[in-house]
């Protein structure tokens, strides 16, 4: 009977047919398959976990998204295209591609972790799919791991450079700025969870005063809710849409 690890290696020509690259060598695709949960438990089977790979990928997917927001973009500020990036590369997003490729069945996992379908397993899946573009990046290079991320999601990055999502710290600062003549500041206020799948609880201030407040799985996501939420409060905004 095969392990976990066998088990993995005889699916990659199926893995490799989603994410339509073929490696050179497929230690680097089943690494990046490898949770910590299932290093810690089995170090007979695998020597590392994939997080120094979704580390690489992490800067690798803000190079190629950079690049083409650069390029597509020619007259935008650079704090409008840091926005659209934080967009794309954001945990929720990574997780729509993850599971575009419907890969998450294969991520090797602890027996703890199994058991876990809530907002820890999304961040599995978002740092599952930075893995895998570290991987390509590894085999093959940026040209590879640009080609991988274009042939599947060209429609997404399109639709974003359309019609991108607001920013809702621009629109509260804005609004700050010219009735209060002050910006508004952002203070944590709880952090829960493990150290890999944080929820994070920001309030939005003014003038010391709390307008808002918004959670997510980083600061970045959980101020936007929060200054999102204090739009609507201060009824700059209805229904969250304005």
């Amino acid at each position: 009977m095969m392990n976990p690890v066998e088990k993995l290696l005889s699916q990659a020509p199926l893995i490799e047919e989603k994410i339509g690259y073929s490696f050179f060598d497929r230690q680097l695709l089943v690494l990046a398959f490898v949770h910590r949960s299932f290093y810690n438990e089995h170090q007979d089977l695998v020597q590392e976990h994939n997080e120094r790979l979704e580390f690489l990928g992490d800067s690798v997917l803000g190079l190629i998204i950079s690049d083409y927001l650069y390029r597509q973009l020619p007259h935008e500020p650079e704090g409008h295209l840091s926005h659209l990036r934080s967009q794309i590369v954001e945990a929720g997003s990574c997780v729509q591609f993850l599971h575009k490729l419907d890969l998450a069945e294969y991520v090797l996992l602890g027996r703890g972790e199994k058991m876990n379908d809530g907002r820890g397993r999304e961040t599995i899946l978002a740092d599952l799919f930075e893995a895998i573009i570290g991987a390509i990046y590894l085999d093959g290079g940026i040209d590879e791991a640009r080609q991988f991320f274009f042939r599947h999601f060209q429609s997404d990055m399109d639709q974003h450079v359309q019609t991108p999502t607001r920013n809702w710290k621009a629109e509260l600062q804005d609004y700050s700025q010219k009735k209060y003549q002050k910006p508004p500041t952002y203070r944590v206020i709880s952090e829960t969870g493990p150290d890999h799948s944080k929820v994070f609880c920001v309030a939005a201030m003014i003038d010391e005063q709390q307008v808002g407040a918004g959670g997510g799985s980083s600061k970045k996501e959980a101020a936007q809710a929060a200054a999102e939420d204090a739009l609507r409060k201060l009824g700059v905004i209805e229904d969250g849409k304005g």
